[in-house]
Formats: C-alpha cells, sequence, structure tokens
C-alpha cells in the first residue's frame, strides 16, 4: 500500500527534511496550528497526524504539548526515518489514511495538506472521525481555490484544490461539525497567484523551486506570514487565501 493512495515522490522526503527547517511557509503553518490547537484544545493529551511526512509539523506540536502523546503516520516508508530522527520521543507507523485502525482512541486528530492528495477524501475524513474520541477534534489544512489550480498541483500528485463549502460539507458529510475555518495565506495571496501562473506557463516546471528561495526572500515572505499569523491570532478569520484551516468537533 505504500506506493497507493496519495501520490507523492519518495525521494522528495530527504530534500523536504533539509528545507522546512526555517522556510517561511512551513514555520508559519506551525505557528498557525499550534495556536489554533491550544485555543480549542488546550488540555490536549494525545495527537495522531496522518501524513506526517518528515514529522516537522508534529515536532511544532510536541513543543506546544510536551506531556503528550504523539503518534504520526505515513503511507510512504521513506519519510518516516526521518520523522522518527526529529521526534525521537513520537510512535511512527506506516498506514493509509483510509484504513486507519484507530477507535475513539486520540483527543485530537490531524492531516496538514493530505486529503487532497487522496481521492477518496471522504473516507479518510471518515477514518479520521472514527480515531478521535467523542468531543475531541479533528483538524485539517488543504489548499485552497480551484482558480489557484497551476502545474504544481499536478506536479504534487494533488487531486483537487478546495472551496470552503465543498470542504465544510465533506467533514460534515461524516458526521463532524465545523467549530472554527479561515484561510491563510492570504497576504501573499496575489504574490502566489502570479507566480504559479509565471511557472506554469514557463514550460520547465521544477516542484520544488518554490522551497528555493534566498535568505531575504524567505525573511520577507516570513515577516507577512508573521503579521498574518498575530492577525489570525485575535480570533479574526480571513476569507480567501492559498490554504484553508478546518476544525471540527466530533459530538
Amino acid at each position: 500500500m505504500a506506493n497507493e493512495g496519495g501520490g507523492f515522490h519518495e525521494s522528495f522526503f530527504a530534500e523536504l527534511a533539509q528545507r522546512e527547517v526555517g522556510n517561511f511557509w512551513f514555520e508559519a503553518r506551525n505557528t498557525i496550528i499550534t495556536r489554533t490547537l491550544r485555543r480549542f484544545f488546550p488540555q490536549l493529551r494525545s495527537f495522531l497526524e496522518i501524513g506526517c511526512g518528515t514529522g516537522f509539523v508534529l515536532s511544532g506540536i510536541a513543543r506546544a504539548f510536551p506531556s503528550a502523546r504523539l503518534v504520526g503516520t505515513e503511507i510512504f516508508i521513506a519519510g518516516l526515518p526521518f520523522a522518527a530522527a526529529r521526534l525521537p520521543s513520537a510512535s511512527f507507523a506506516q498506514m493509509d489514511a483510509r484504513r486507519l485502525p484507530y477507535a475513539a482512541e486520540f483527543d485530537v486528530v490531524g492531516a496538514f495538506d493530505v486529503i487532497e492528495h487522496i481521492k477518496e477524501d471522504v473516507e479518510a475524513l471518515e477514518n479520521l472521525k472514527r480515531a478521535v474520541k467523542p468531543g475531541g477534534g479533528v483538524i485539517v489544512s488543504v489548499p485552497q481555490h480551484r482558480w489557484l489550480w497551476s502545474e504544481l498541483d499536478n506536479q504534487s500528485f494533488h487531486f483537487r484544490r478546495y472551496e470552503k463549502r465543498e470542504l465544510h460539507e465533506k467533514i460534515e458529510s461524516v458526521g463532524l461539525e465545523v467549530i472554527y475555518s479561515t484561510s491563510f495565506v492570504s497576504l501573499l495571496l496575489p504574490l502566489m497567484f502570479l507566480s504559479r501562473r509565471r511557472n506554469s506557463e514557463s514550460g520547465e516546471f521544477d516542484a520544488s523551486r518554490e522551497f528555493r528561495i534566498g535568505p531575504a526572500v524567505n525573511a520577507s515572505l516570513r515577516t507577512m506570514m508573521a503579521i498574518e499569523g498575530l492577525i489570525l491570532g485575535t480570533g479574526l478569520t480571513l476569507p480567501v487565501g492559498g490554504s484553508r484551516l478546518v476544525v471540527a468537533k466530533r459530538p
């Protein structure tokens, strides 16, 4: 099952593990995720991440909740050694998001930029819901807006970019209640649109090029994302953005 149900270049994990630390987008996403978890689940004691990749998000959650039991799953075996090295205190396993063995076991289950890679996304959401305890939460992030579709989405093996209504309807269809939803990567949306359009029209597309940016550009983008993070930290939500974050509860 390691090569089915969520396209990805396994060879990319090594480069990803090197470039996540310090990268404006990965760092900002971690900050948004951990702030959201502190806001809605301050007593979190157990957390399962689906599609944990190299363990970068899980390492951020470990810093925010040092006493929590953390479990990461990944369909691709190639990502797990990087995750285990980054976070020895967590448990990791190879699993398919559509076939999770857990039932009412975790306070919160998360999937960050994962379900867009899965054709049967509703089936995956059903498994996320099943894994969380009654009263617990599911938190997901996804790429947003169909009009942002570009060659990067093709190269990243995305099945879709979501619209807010579509994502909410799918989450609610499995019996979860949406309690918070916001766009992010909003201030950088015009730059993101122009970059994707230019790269798609160039005819020579490199999916990892967006991560290979110079220190000055990275610092500028980090500042913009920090401002956005402060806006979200006040409790406000943003209507449009390159990504969407949704928190839902299991009744």
